[in-house]
């Protein structure tokens, strides 16, 4: 038996507002908690763990204490110069001491919303939508693993008239994606890395469920009069990813199997912004001194996607590019798009 709206909920890490890279338009994209994957560049490590996790930001603490006092389990100690420090292999999450904490320097990274309840809250982002021809994007960590909430939650939005989206990264049972499809306007699927091996090494999981899935899903949209939009994205990961023999291996797979169905392929360029996040969850991050690729290095890496043999109107890239100036970095936030209408 189905879960009723009112009893159903679903762990949300974070709502992200006036979001422009996750869809069309202006959106509002709900990041759910849980992921299968382990991608070692992960840019949103906190949403990995299916469960509300506890992390610590040092510049909000104001010494009080009073999170040691509170929690139950005395998995807080306190360092001078060190500050807060959490035992997390005996956190269990309850979120006490994050209630006590006057200064917000700890905080619980999950919530539960009821499906009604969170789309009343994306609703109110309605004329943005409106107005920039957005939506809103299920994201993650990974839309798959809480499906019954996010068929229920994109159902509610489809009835309202607001463009939905799902991002996801393909790992799961295809039933899944079944489900998701009829209530999403757009699908955007990451296509990694090309290799089985490489891509085990990078994310924990090979790809052939992932490639097979996408293979599934290509021809359900084709047997539905492609009244689902389909992206392809990938991720341009310095040492990993953003290999030659990657994205053109990439670029044929598209070639061959999707042709008429994608209608465009991203390349989202690496940025280094979530370096807090690895140090707020007491973790080391591989990524933490890399800096971002040039405007130069996706210009060569989008090259070479359109020589793979996908129509080259449809490649595009988007993200933050270094600019070199002596000794400085500077960002530089491009969206580079030379992609058909959807």
């Amino acid at each position: 038996m189905n879960k009723t709206d009112e009893e159903l909920s679903g762990l949300v890490l974070e709502i992200q507002r006036m979001s422009t890279e996750d869809g069309p338009g202006i959106r509002s994209t709900v990041f759910l908690k849980g992921c299968p994957l382990s991608c070692i560049w992960c840019h949103n490590p906190e949403s990995i763990s299916p469960r509300p996790q506890l992390h610590w930001t040092g510049s909000r603490c104001i010494g009080c204490r009073l999170c040691i006092g509170a929690c139950r389990k005395g998995v807080l100690s306190f360092n001078e110069g060190q500050g807060v420090s959490i035992a997390r292999d005996r956190c269990d999450g309850c979120g006490v001491c994050a209630d006590e904490c006057p200064s917000t320097a700890l905080e619980m990274l999950g919530r539960n919303w009821g499906v009604s309840e969170l789309a009343a809250e994306l609703a109110k982002d309605r004329a943005w939508f409106e107005k920039s021809g957005g939506g809103v994007t299920l994201s993650g960590g990974e839309v798959t693993m809480q499906t019954e909430f996010s068929v229920m939650l994109l159902s509610e939005l489809q009835g309202a008239g607001i463009h939905t989206a799902i991002d996801t990264c393909g790992q799961c049972a295809f039933a899944a994606l079944e489900k998701l499809l009829p209530h999403s306007d757009l699908v955007l699927y990451d296509i990694k890395e090309i290799d089985p091996e490489k891509h085990k090494r990078f994310t924990g999981q090979d790809n052939r469920r992932i490639l097979d899935n996408l293979l599934l899903l290509a021809e359900k949209i084709r047997q539905n009069g492609n009244s689902t939009v389909l992206w392809i994205r990938t991720p341009v990961i310095p040492e990993a990813t953003e290999r030659e023999d990657n994205i053109k291996g990439i670029g044929r797979f598209i070639a061959e199997h999707l042709n008429g169905v994608a209608v465009r392929w991203e390349l989202c360029a690496f940025n280094n912004l979530c370096r807090d996040k690895y140090s707020r969850l007491g973790l080391e991050w591989r990524y933490a001194g890399k800096s971002l690729l040039s405007m130069q290095d996706m210009e060569r890496i989008a090259a070479w996607a359109r020589e793979s043999g996908v129509d080259a109107q449809i490649v595009s890239w988007s993200g933050g590019t270094r600019i070199d100036n002596g000794t400085a970095e500077i960002i530089r936030p491009i969206a580079n798009a030379a992609v058909k209408p959807c």
